[in-house]
């Protein structure tokens, strides 16, 4: 029997796509369907490790999980990293290519649709049925020619789409009447209903609107979901600030400092959650307007996919000065993968892989000098926290380019931050302050957190992993699912679409 595939485009970024399609994955998983995530191309900063050392965007990790399969880079064979507001590195099949400007790579989109039809291929030859993902929003008329993410990839297999929208933005039926009529007419045909995402109050009042949808557009609406309060856990780039109950009183105060390039957010989603931690970004939107670093008991540096042009940009806003301010005062400070880099003496970029720039002081609290290169590292770590003569066990994953070596005689000034199978890993300096590694995940296990709070000052209680979190998250998209959509409509327009 043919593959069946669905296919979810979006009205706009952030319509619910990449939600939707997670939980259809996990409900068809329940019916004991073997069923894959796709997307054929995605633009993020946050990013997952497959098995095989390769990269994908951290949303099809999430849909992987959710249909209960093992991470693969045929889920994301293209993933666009911006390092610039016009360029991207460009990820195929889990490997960094180049880097390459918005025009030049509409230019190579006709490679890269040979390598989105390969992994399609290959998954089509795994499994029975596959979820497909789009990008953005299919109508975006100056994007139209050689589109690999949305129409031009459901024309290129043939599959049937369902468009969603979010109705909590407003102008939902303007969203989806003017996306159909920008489509062209086979691109229509291929359109088998619409869901309208996130709504809030009596469904009575919406009904009207729905039948006079449906009149307009000869389209079923297949489903209203619900706003589900509370559903951020690996937003794909949306940074989600924590909004604490009045009955919550933080023990730890924790600022991220957000930078341009700032890249996987989703490190900090432990502290977002956890009731003892009042975790806030530190936003500077305008580099003109300094934004001091507020009264906190740990800064956190954060990864980065331009590190020598966010460091440039924390110095412009007088960070670093907050920064040893702090410490002063006895705060303590974490430095993740780029922020870890910062945190050393110099950063070097021979290659110009991340920009012009090929050379920065950084902010002298390690005796280090980082090295970027082309080649990145990328793989799943398993290890343990070393912090004050207890070790416990951490779980998460490391994305760079930089290589970090101590300068000469300078070793004992510091010491390893992890052990990672008999390796000493990252760093602490002597004065117990500041520490710094390269692994992503550094919080996401409940032992780990704990024990790093206690470090920062504060005990707090052994909260819900990431990874039980996420399951919940799941688990409630794909009950709404359940609940909202007309799952049999569905099923049978995939029957009748697949028929000829």
């Amino acid at each position: 029997m043919k593959n069946k595939m669905l296919m979810i485009q979006g009205t706009t970024s952030d319509a619910g796509k990449t939600t939707l399609v997670a939980g259809l994955c996990r409900l068809f998983a329940k019916q004991g369907h073997l069923v894959a995530p796709f997307k054929p191309q995605n633009m993020a900063l946050n990013s997952a490790v497959t098995p095989c050392g390769g990269e994908i965007g951290r949303a099809q990790a999430l849909q992987a999980k959710a249909a209960n399969v093992a991470l693969d880079v045929d889920f994301n064979p293209i993933l666009l990293k911006p390092n610039s507001d016009t360029g991207a590195q460009v990820i195929i099949h889990g490997k960094a290519i180049s880097a390459m400007e918005a025009a030049q790579y509409q230019d190579y989109k006709k490679t890269a649709m040979e390598a989105v039809l390969q992994s399609h291929q290959r998954l089509s030859n795994q499994y029975p049925f596959i979820m497909v993902e789009g990008a953005g929003s299919p109508a975006e008329i100056n994007l139209r020619e050689g589109d690999i993410a949305n129409m031009g990839f459901a024309e290129a297999v043939d599959c049937p789409v369902i468009i969603v929208a979010d109705i909590d933005k407003g102008g939902v039926f303007a969203q989806l009447v003017g996306t159909l009529l920008l489509l062209s007419q086979s691109e229509q045909n291929r359109v088998v209903g619409f869901v309208i995402n996130r709504f809030r109050g009596d469904i009575a009042l919406l009904e009207s609107g729905l039948t006079w949808l449906e009149e307009r557009t000869n389209k079923p609406v297949l489903g209203v979901l619900p706003y589900l309060h509370g559903l951020d856990i690996s937003s794909e780039d949306a940074l989600v600030t924590q909004q604490n109950s009045e009955q919550c009183k933080p023990k730890v105060r924790v600022v991220v400092l957000v930078y341009p390039r700032m890249s996987n957010h989703t490190d900090f989603d432990a502290l977002r959650h956890h009731d003892d931690i009042d975790c806030q970004f530190l936003f500077a939107k305008n580099p003109k307007i300094k934004v001091s670093i507020p009264p906190c008991d740990l800064i956190i540096l954060p990864g980065s996919k331009s590190v020598i042009n966010d460091l440039s940009f924390l110095k412009e806003q007088g960070w670093h000065d907050d920064i040893a301010k702090h410490c002063r005062y006895g705060g303590k400070v974490i430095g993740i993968c780029g922020g870890y880099q910062m945190l050393g003496q110099q950063i070097l970029d021979p290659h110009n892989i991340e920009g012009n720039i090929s050379h920065s002081e950084g902010l002298n609290y390690f005796p280090l000098v980082t090295t970027l290169h082309k080649a990145k590292t990328l793989k799943n770590v398993v290890g343990e926290l070393c912090l004050e003569q207890k070790n416990v066990t951490v779980r998460g994953y490391e994305i760079h380019a930089g290589m970090s070596c101590f300068v000469d005689g300078a070793v004992e000034s510091s010491k390893a931050l992890l052990n990672i199978n008999g390796e000493q890993q990252g760093l602490i300096t002597t004065d117990n302050q500041i520490a710094g590694c390269y692994l992503h995940g550094l919080f996401d296990t409940p032992k780990a957190l704990q024990h790093i709070m206690h470090w920062v000052g504060s005990d707090i209680i052994e909260g819900a992993s990431i990874s039980e979190l996420e399951e919940i998250a799941i688990n409630r998209v794909s009950d709404a699912c359940q609940q909202y959509l007309d799952m049999d409509k569905i099923n049978k327009l995939l029957c009748d679409w697949y028929k000829h």
